[in-house]
């Protein structure tokens, strides 16, 4: 595979996990749900309408 091949291919896997977190926010958005995220090394619970 040239350098080139593989900016591609990881362009691609970025954008797939770009839609996913998308879909992840929207989800949690409609079921009025929270969101488990680490923020300066911890974990915390956040609605998604703070994303």
């Amino acid at each position: 595979m040239s350098e080139n091949d593989i900016k591609q291919m990881q362009d691609k896997i970025d954008e797939a996990i770009r839609k996913a977190q998308e879909k992840l926010v929207e989800k949690v958005r409609q079921q009025d749900g929270k969101l488990i995220v680490t923020r300066d090394g911890k974990l915390m619970a956040i609605g998604a309408s703070e994303v």
